[in-house]
């Protein structure tokens, strides 16, 4: 159906096909008509099933800014945002962002798009200088804009989407524009280079340079659209930059997928392999085919070197799927790459939930992969929440498909990312024993627990941003922080930040646990407030809850806080954690809807020993200095 006829009879699919639409749409023309439709569903009173998170955001920059604020409005809106805008006026931008008293700053953003005028970013030297008082200009142009994403961070803590530039299309000065940085061409590219390489967390590179290089230089420019009404490229270039802008926003908001799901025939490999026999299967280098899905394959393992679990889910014998992996020479994957291998006859969507269920993830983690239409649309009724990829007739665009979708781009990768799979693996290890145990203390106590607490720092900004940001369910509040508010609380005075890592007789767990604590003003004197507590899922029942809280308890005696207060803020998946501090000896003290607040008497508790031994405690030694103004 249509989507004109999906808004005449305010049908509900309209929001879901108006977004699936508009992350396939091309082009301006397609895009901007997509937006009027919204305007219109919205004019309507048809709402998306889903609420949708306010979200204001500021358009600044050295062109005109209309259409492409609206197309971003747009994109942001089916991505779930519901934003409020402010437009900066025509190449007025560093006037707005150095002015303190400016309306950008009454606006009050939380995200701010910079597209620089590209008139800035010119040597304004002679060809002939040396290559170092050229690379200095390059630098110091970089710099510059880099400063104007401070100010504008420092003043208002909001994120900046930075606009890199678009490379000139001419030909002028031919082949000599690669022999010297005082070209156009030359000039930007290392004002880019150095725009990447140098950009703070909280400043995500919008890489016009690689969305005109897809769309073609000349294709980009559109010199009529800049005499006549100052457009900074052509239409379907604006449409591309609207989208990466909600990509961006939804990346730095709420993270990237962490399980792919994959079909085996016709999908890492060419043929049935049911019916072709280990020998009859297409893969390898001695045919086109063969290649590309062992390039496909190698592409995947890629994801895995940076923490993307891989799964299997097949109809097929086990025996039968398994084979390829343990035993054909072509085979770039292998068994002790995936965390779950599920060849049967059972629905693939029944075999998605049960994994969804042993990885203790939920199932909008999850990506499917197959190339059967009539596979992918079962997933979709019956798991809505999955992501699901239909790959193609030709195996040579299957890499592309799977990049293109966009699931799977890291903001950061860090060293937990690499040995997430062997994790997982020495988690079923765990499961294992824990199933021939018969005492659970005893069990337990075989693990050989050893645990390191950490105060926030540099190093572990990136692990620690990913799981405020990606944790759901054992997470008391759901707060979340970008790395750079992260960096701040690592050097903030008025913050108790600190991390557990663990590790045991099968390996190393790392970075799983994250809790941010205030000092309070209180009625009987300073209260030590709970403001973050979260966990990864895969430590559930191993006493990290109960040796958290004692370094909490040890933490408010330490700065003289009688009370130590916990919130818990309801979300649709955190439901597992709504009992955690009374069953941890917290008293109900107010409650409503939205959060419910718990007391604990620090001097009533008594430490709860466990089978974890603490190695190190990274601030012990520090003379720790808490604000009682601290700010959040």
């Amino acid at each position: 159906m249509e989507l004109r006829e999906l808004l005449i009879r305010k049908d509900p699919l309209f929001w879901p096909q108006l977004r699936e639409q508009s992350g396939q749409a091309s082009n301006f023309e397609t895009l901007i008509s997509l937006c009027t439709l919204r305007k219109r569903a919205e004019a309507a009173g048809l709402a998306p099933a889903e609420p949708q998170e306010t979200l204001r955001i500021a358009f600044l920059g050295g062109c005109s800014l209309y259409p492409l604020n609206e197309l971003a409005r747009h994109m942001l809106s089916v991505e779930g945002y519901a934003c409020e805008v402010f437009t900066g006026d025509f190449d007025n931008y560093v006037s707005e962002i150095m002015d303190e008293a400016s309306a950008l700053y009454r606006f009050a953003p939380q995200v701010v798009f910079l597209l620089p005028s590209p008139g800035r970013c010119k040597y304004q030297g002679r060809w002939t200088d040396a290559r170092q008082v050229q690379q200095a200009q390059a630098v110091e142009t970089a710099s510059q804009l880099l400063d104007l994403c401070r100010r504008v961070y420092e003043r208002t803590g909001a994120e900046v989407l930075l606009s890199n530039f678009i490379l000139p299309g001419g030909f002028d000065p031919g082949a000599y524009r690669t022999r010297t940085l005082a070209s156009d061409w030359s000039f930007r590219k290392m004002v880019n280079l150095e725009l990447g390489l140098n950009a703070p967390p909280y400043v995500h590179l919008c890489d016009l340079e690689f969305l005109a290089y897809r769309r073609g230089a000349t294709a980009s420019e559109d010199a009529r659209g800049w005499f006549e009404t100052k457009q900074p490229c052509a239409p379907d270039l604006l449409a591309d930059i609207a989208k990466e802008i909600a990509v961006l926003v939804r990346g730095f908001r709420k993270g990237h997928k962490k399980v792919l799901v994959l079909d085996l025939d016709n999908t890492l490999w060419g043929g049935v392999v049911g019916d072709d026999g280990l020998e009859g299967i297409e893969i390898g280098d001695t045919s086109p085919r063969g290649e590309a899905f062992k390039t496909f394959q190698r592409y995947i393992l890629s994801l895995a070197g940076r923490g993307i679990l891989l799964a299997v889910s097949s109809k097929n014998d086990h025996e039968k799927a398994i084979e390829p992996f343990d035993k054909h020479p072509e085979m770039v994957l292998r068994p002790q790459h995936f965390v779950s291998f599920k060849a049967n006859w059972n629905p693939k969507s029944e075999n998605i939930r049960e994994m969804a269920a042993e990885l203790n993830l939920g199932l909008d983690s999850f990506v499917f992969v197959d190339d059967n239409p009539a596979e992918i649309e079962i997933v979709r009724q019956f798991l809505p929440e999955v992501s699901t990829i239909l790959l193609g007739p030709d195996p040579a665009a299957y890499t592309r498909e799977l990049q293109d979708s966009r699931y799977f781009e890291p903001r950061s990768i860090t060293a937990e990312d690499a040995g997430r799979t062997a994790q997982y693996r020495q988690e079923a290890e765990r499961r294992t024993l824990l199933a021939s145990a018969t005492d659970m203390d005893a069990y337990l106590a075989s693990l050989e627990m050893e645990a390191t607490l950490r105060e926030f720092n540099p190093i572990d900004a990136p692990r620690i941003a990913q799981l405020i940001n990606k944790s759901n369910q054992f997470n008391l509040t759901t707060r979340r922080r970008t790395e750079a508010e992260v960096l701040e609380l690592a050097g903030d005075p008025g913050a108790a930040a600190f991390t557990i890592r663990l590790r045991d007789r099968f390996g190393d767990h790392g970075l799983i646990a994250v809790i941010i604590a205030k000092i309070v003003p209180g009625k009987g004197g300073p209260v030590f407030e709970i403001d973050t507590w979260l966990m990864s899922c895969r430590v559930l029942k191993r006493q990290v809850e109960q040796e958290t809280l004692n370094e909490i308890a040890r933490l408010a005696r330490l700065h003289s806080c009688a009370e130590i207060r916990g919130v818990y803020i309801p979300t649709a998946k955190n439901g597992m954690v709504r009992d955690l501090y009374p069953q941890m000896g917290f008293r109900p003290a107010s409650g409503s809807e939205t959060h419910t607040e718990y007391l604990l008497d620090t001097g009533a508790y008594e430490a709860v020993p466990t089978q974890i031994r603490i190695t190190g405690r990274s601030y012990e030694s520090r003379s720790s200095h808490f604000a009682s103004t601290a700010s959040f």
